[in-house]
């Protein structure tokens, strides 16, 4: 068993040994999906404490070969910390990853040899109504698609748009605004973080990075906050939408997605676009999204003697659209649409690809079982075929 994953299991059975027999707190509101949780005899501090993880199968089609080439592993194991310290206008989440896909790293000289296993630790103040300051490293406010939870995804997994563009998790300070105009409903976000990603101990290599992000709900706010939640689990009695747009520039970034990848033998300057869009009405949901990179300077930073690309920059845009409904017995069929095209300089292909998904939510998105396939089309390539079974489990 993974050293990482025993002694974040420890830590979460100590918990809740503690909680089950300490008189000091009292545990509230506690149900299946919902973690453990409790507060401060004195009211002084607050805990839930939560556990996941996913159990994915994978297959592909080798076109090459005409092998089914596939694969059975966790692909992604949570503990989860949350609640307020001193305040309740004092937040903190601290989220950790166990799994070998959470934790892997091939920067090693960057996170000091060691597992990538903090995901979030961040304390979120609430300066005035409306209005937080949080100070930590957690996701950036980039696309939509990357912000909602892998917990409450539509899909098995997030989209090829989102694993070229999104701007991941980082280091800094983010400024939330949140504000109302008669039913219409304004946020507003900005940040400052270090531009290189995730547990990195080194000193900042290039410059900062600046994102901004300003959302609109014409209609309104969402039930339980479903603009960040694939599929219409609240069934919107009234349609809801939710309108986006993020950028983020990256100066002097030295990895090759910005925030993510391999390390490059020179900085560029990054220049992210998103526009993103969410609908909800009665058990259908639709989510559409369009990203942009660009580095002016040229995304291109070495070729070989023979004038082939050996590192550059991922540039190019995506576009990514998908759609569901949920019947009333809680089965849910959806369909994805993804394209990528790369800068041409770079070397890379053009990709599409073509996803129908099943899902049957048993406990919401606590418990849940998903399935998808895909057709897989890349330039000068053949075709492949990708089939995909998951199991989420949340407590």
């Amino acid at each position: 068993m993974n050293s990482n994953f025993r002694t974040g299991l420890l830590v979460f059975l100590l918990f809740a040994c503690y909680t089950s027999s300490t008189q000091a707190q009292t545990i509230n509101n506690t149900r299946f999906g919902k973690g453990l949780q409790f507060i401060a005899a004195d009211s002084s501090f607050s805990l839930k404490a939560g556990v996941r993880f996913q159990t994915l199968y994978q297959g592909v089609s080798n076109p090459d070969t005409k092998d089914w080439d596939d694969r059975f592993l966790i692909r992604r194991a949570r503990l989860k910390f949350e609640g307020f310290a001193f305040s309740p206008r004092l937040e903190y989440k601290i989220e950790l990853g166990l799994s070998n896909s959470d934790i892997g790293s091939d920067i090693p000289d960057q996170t000091n040899n060691a597992d990538n296993i903090i995901l979030d630790a961040v304390a979120r103040w609430q300066v005035a109504p409306g209005l937080q300051l949080w100070v930590g490293q957690t996701k950036l406010p980039g696309n939509r698609e990357r912000v909602i939870s892998s917990q409450k995804m539509q899909f098995v997994d997030r989209s090829l748009l989102n694993s070229r563009f999104n701007l991941d998790r980082d280091a800094g300070l983010q400024l939330h605004h949140e504000h109302q105009l008669g039913q219409v409903v304004l946020r507003e976000v900005g940040a400052i973080s270090m531009g290189e990603g995730r547990d990195i101990t080194v000193n900042n290599t290039g410059g900062y990075s600046y994102t901004g992000r300003f959302e609109v709900l014409p209609f309104g706010a969402f039930e339980g906050e479903g603009d960040y939640v694939g599929s219409d689990i609240s069934r919107e009695q009234t349609p809801k939408l939710a309108l986006a747009a993020s950028y983020d520039f990256n100066d002097d970034a030295m990895r090759e997605q910005a925030q993510l990848g391999d390390y490059l033998s020179a900085p560029r300057d990054l220049h992210t676009w998103f526009v993103d869009a969410m609908f909800k009405y009665k058990g259908f949901s639709s989510m559409a999204e369009y990203a942009h990179r660009r580095a002016p300077d040229g995304a291109v930073v070495a070729r070989d003697e023979f004038g082939g690309v050996t590192e550059a920059f991922t540039t190019g845009n995506a576009f990514n659209i998908q759609a569901g409904y949920l019947l009333p017995t809680n089965w849910e069929i959806a369909g994805r649409y993804t394209e990528y095209t790369p800068t041409a300089a770079t070397g890379q292909r053009d990709q599409q690809q073509y996803t129908l998904g099943l899902s049957k939510y048993i406990v919401g998105h606590s418990l849940k079982v998903q399935s998808d396939v895909s057709l897989l089309q890349e330039a000068n390539q053949a075709d492949r075929t990708m089939f995909r079974l998951q199991l989420e489990v949340a407590l």
